[in-house]
């Protein structure tokens, strides 16, 4: 047994970090005891670190390590792993795990070679620990908080999604746009490349992507107004920008990059360059076919996001909502499918892709499959870009289906909130689903994912109606970027976990789950899928019929995709355990409702094998913030404004000033009442080190943003509620 003290915890009182935390004394761990189950591990070769390269990254039947975010090329997800299986999963039980205080949401994958875990946490920091115990081995800190200074902006509490490998090398892409390479035995910093300025609306979230040498950013900031959405690779071993591939075309006057962003500025009018365009590639949208060295992408939505204001006069906007193939060595684009064109809707594609190779009417089809926000699932012949076929996996009024023809959706008329001015679109802006990474399990032929069922309701009115609905309505009705005119109703959402037939385009089993979001999957050969959910439980399902067959109460909401690996015989089974991530912040009350407030609850990475009865310390009950009273007078007529200044403290802190746990909830925090303290954050920068930005408000922006924060605080106590 390996044992240190415990770093200590969080405290945190009314919204305010008590105590310091240490980083070098975090783990309790347990020794997995010796083999006494009989081994069913694959003898495919154990990859070390400097290993990792193309033939690792596509052999499927290495079962040794978790290479990539999506374990390999193809993105699939799945282990051929079968020693925990759906006849023992029920003996699973906890090896070790590693207390990671100071952090909040945890949505990364971890990595997984040689005898050693790799991730990063919501703070960017790199840890590297031991697989047989959860041993820190070395920690990276890039230092946001100071190589982005008075360029952070609102987003820099979601610390990636998690990071890449290649050659002995760990690849982390910073929130603040920097892709940093690591030595993967040391830690030590080898080389770092900025992907753009300082200074520009762009942040980044997504995890890196390796392959063939080199390794590829993509960036998020779409929602900021003027993101020209690109991709970026860099020469893993020198970090010099190999290529740029950008998702829509520039200022025509300027000029364009190649022969197909010429095309694509033909689908567009207007003066889109102005505004940026969108369609950023925000998440793990990434696979890689080595045989046909191609790699495959998958972009966001416009800028403006609703249709007629961002392309007037019509037009597709490419390559805005689509799939698109690049030569991997060049960047140079090879072909595209568009599934939304005309979207106004922010169905981004950015869902992440599978690569498979599906027997689909007698013949044998190179795959590219996608469940993307819109609604539809989506196979495609990869060589080619052609839809083979679309089938809604949930419900959608926006189309009626998809013209397998024209490879075209089939519009609703009704769903075009710009000319009907009002019009109640399923699925809703949120998606029916979105990053959460699905598995595909080639036994069964079937895909997992999580769903999400929700309507929202869009409007196209003046500017007073859009505020009164912004600063009178708590239901959760709010306007995500008023310039865009749009209006999102949070009716409440059903979620659940389904396992679809991409052959026959059918569900095959569903299984509704209580959370109102839930993480990515993980699929085996043991006949197994496992999923989190955010009332804090690791669930493994029975893979053919979603049975569930297991569960263990691991004390807090897991937002993160859990993997598995094998080493010394034993299969392990490992995820990150931290509530956060996007639902955390900009979801407010569905989120306050599950009490992981913030700095309450330890985060930790947790491990799992047949057998093992380590007992996870118990974390305290799940908690709501309370609102505190506070002698300050609320101006009406200044809080209106102050809701207006408060959009962009939203994605962290909640829509209504609703604290979710990804940061605090401001209503109960003693610091907002007093305006040399509020001050001394909001504009002075006292909590960067935490990942608290810094703006630049005028005393008068200040002012108001104090009295609408109160006025919710207020308006909670009024009701006689809790946070919510």
């Amino acid at each position: 047994m390996w044992n240190s003290s415990s770093g200590r915890g969080i405290s945190v009182t009314g919204g305010l970090l008590l105590a310091a935390i240490g980083l070098s004394s975090l783990v309790k761990a347990h020794e997995p005891r010796g083999a006494s189950h009989a081994p069913r591990i694959s003898t495919s070769r154990n990859y070390l670190p400097d290993e990792v390269n193309d033939q690792a990254l596509a052999d499927k039947s290495n079962s040794h390590g978790w290479l990539a975010y999506g374990r390999t090329y193809d993105a699939q997800r799945f282990s051929p792993l079968d020693q925990v299986n759906a006849g023992n999963v029920g003996t699973l039980g906890v090896a070790w795990y590693t207390d990671l205080p100071a952090n909040v949401g945890l949505v990364s994958t971890p990595l997984v070679t040689n005898g050693t875990v790799y991730f990063t946490d919501s703070r960017n920091i790199v840890r590297s620990v031991d697989a047989r115990s959860g041993k820190i081995l070395w920690t990276y800190d890039p230092k946001v908080d100071e190589a982005a200074g008075d360029a952070m902006d609102f987003a820099f509490l979601h610390g990636g999604r998690g990071i890449a490998m290649w050659e002995g090398k760990i690849f982390l892409a910073s929130v603040d746009g920097r892709m940093i390479a690591l030595d993967a035995s040391t830690g030590r910093e080898l080389w770092s490349t900025r992907s753009y300025p300082l200074g520009e609306d762009r942040f980044v979230t997504a995890a890196p992507f390796a392959f063939r040498g080199k390794v590829i950013i993509s960036d998020a900031g779409g929602e900021n107004g003027k993101e020209r959405g690109v991709v970026t690779a860099f020469d893993a071993e020198t970090g010099k920008i190999a290529w740029k591939f950008y998702t829509v075309p520039g200022d025509p006057t300027k000029g364009f990059e190649d022969d197909a962003q010429a095309r694509a500025a033909k689908t567009w009018t207007g003066e889109w360059w102005k505004q940026g365009g969108g369609g950023s590639v925000f998440s793990e949208a990434y696979a890689y076919d080595p045989e046909l060295n191609l790699l495959f992408i998958g972009t966001g939505g416009g800028v403006p996001p609703t249709y007629h204001m961002r392309s007037p006069g019509g037009g597709d906007n490419l390559y805005l909502s689509s799939i698109v193939a690049l030569d991997a060595d060049t960047g140079k684009y090879r072909w595209h499918y568009q599934a939304t064109p005309h979207d106004s809707w922010d169905f981004d594609n950015s869902s992440p892709i599978i690569l498979a190779d599906l027997k689909i009417k007698g013949r044998t089809v190179k795959a590219l499959m996608q469940a993307p926000k819109n609604g539809f699932f989506y196979v495609l012949d990869r060589r080619t870009g052609k839809l083979v076929s679309a089938e809604p996996y949930a419900k959608v009024t926006w189309a009626s289906k998809i013209d397998l023809k024209t490879g075209r959706p089939v519009f609703n008329p009704e769903a075009d909130f710009e000319l009907t001015k009002h019009a109640v679109v399923w699925p809703g802006t949120w998606g029916a689903h979105d990053w959460q990474p699905p598995s595909y399990n080639p036994v069964t032929g079937l895909v997992y994912f999580p769903k999400r069922e929700a309507a929202d309701t869009f409007l196209d009115n003046d500017p007073e109606e859009v505020q009164k609905f912004l600063t009178e309505d708590r239901s959760g009705f709010h306007v995500r970027y008023p310039r865009y005119r749009r209006i999102v109703d949070s009716s409440p959402p059903t979620t659940s976990l389904i396992a679809w037939d991409p052959i026959r385009q059918r569900k095959q089993w569903e299984v509704v789950l209580a959370s109102p979001w839930s993480p990515g999957t993980l699929s085996t050969a043991g006949n197994l899928v496992f999923e989190g959910d955010v009332e804090g439980h690791l669930n493994a399902f029975d893979a053919r019929s979603g049975t569930k067959l297991w569960s263990y109460n691991v004390g807090l909401g897991v937002t993160a995709p859990p993997i598995t690996y094998s080493l010394d015989g034993r299969q392990y089974v490992s995820v990150l355990v931290g509530f956060g991530g996007g639902f955390s912040g900009p979801a407010g009350e569905s989120a306050a409702k599950l009490g992981w407030a913030y700095g309450r609850h330890t985060r930790r990475l947790v491990t799992f094998s047949l057998g093992e009865t380590t007992q996870l310390p118990s974390l305290p009950s799940p908690q709501r913030a309370i609102p505190i009273e506070a002698d300050f007078k609320v101006d009406p007529a200044l809080a209106k404004i102050g809701a207006r200044q408060f959009r962009r403290c939203s994605l962290c802190h909640g829509f209504g000033a609703i604290g979710g746990g990804l940061a605090p909830d401001l209503r109960a925090s003693p610091i907002v009442p007093v305006t040399v303290a509020f001050d001394s954050v909001v504009r002075g920068g006292a909590r960067r080190p935490l990942r608290m930005p810094s703006f630049k408000l005028t005393d008068a922006e200040l002012t108001a943003l104090q009295h609408y924060i109160r006025q919710q605080a207020g308006l909670a106590l009024t009701q006689g509620k809790d946070a919510h």
